[in-house]
């Protein structure tokens, strides 16, 4: 059965896609479960991140990755694992590995580790020899408030040292880096990190639907969202093309009249 056409939405880029991206959070899915949320929701998908360490024990990384190359959507190995390997000093096997293992891109954080921002990009400009790199700025503590001076220099260094896009902060409960802790969104951080690189450059952390909502209002159907459930990548699309209450008006504004 063909797609409707008959409603006026607002357009949106086709794939592959490099603005209006939606990432997604896998937090050790098994295969099934992969296979279920993609039958859904792979139009919608332009990045997989495999989350904190989980395709480092995830004995269903091969095949999720083939499902991935299937469906033309990006592998992204998450930040935390490749802090730990920094710690310990397995930078370039953790990096060897993934490349063996057909990973396409893979994010460079200092989220949890005592990295300084000057080792952070030299970890950046040695992944970047091999992978497409997504950076990530922004602390998962959220008693670890940066400045907006700070996320307007670490995004702006990043970019400069061969980051693709960068991503600001939210973790997976939306409740630190662009968030307090009750979820509300600090407006001066989103502010200052679009200073930095411009918002087509941004990746934002919106787990939760109020923060999507939010970010889909103010930057348009086409921002870059991230950290989003595997099983919400439709919905997260109904934000986007106004189906959805929470953005209805916005969307019905940015279309001619």
């Amino acid at each position: 059965m063909s797609s409707p056409a008959f409603l006026a939405l607002p357009e949106r880029s086709p794939k592959p896609r490099t603005v209006g991206l939606t990432h997604v959070l896998d937090k050790g899915l098994t295969l099934e479960a992969a296979r279920s949320a993609l039958a859904a929701g792979a139009p919608h998908v332009d990045i997989w991140k495999f989350g904190w360490g989980t395709a480092y024990l995830d004995k269903a990384l091969p095949a999720k990755l083939e499902l991935l190359r299937t469906y033309g959507i990006r592998s992204c190995l998450g930040g935390t694992l490749l802090e730990v390997s920094w710690v310990q000093g397995k930078v370039q096997q953790c990096l060897d590995w993934a490349a063996d293992v057909g990973i396409d891109s893979v994010e460079v954080s200092r989220g949890v580790a005592a990295m300084t921002l000057t080792e952070k990009h030299e970890l950046l400009r040695r992944a970047a020899q091999l992978f497409v790199v997504i950076s990530e700025v922004g602390r998962k503590n959220p008693e670890q408030v940066l400045t907006a001076e700070q996320w307007t220099h670490e995004v702006a260094g990043d970019l400069a040292a061969g980051a693709r896009w960068v991503i600001t902060e939210g973790r997976e409960s939306g409740t630190a880096g662009i968030y307090r802790n009750d979820g509300s969104i600090r407006t001066d951080a989103v502010a200052a990190a679009v200073r930095g690189g411009g918002v087509d450059r941004l990746l934002f952390e919106a787990p939760r639907k109020d923060q999507q909502a939010w970010l889909i209002r103010t930057f348009g159907p086409e921002v870059n969202l991230a950290n989003i459930a595997t099983d919400d990548a439709l919905a997260l699309e109904t934000l986007r093309l106004g189906l959805r209450a929470d953005t209805f008006d916005g969307a019905r504004r940015r279309l001619p009249a």
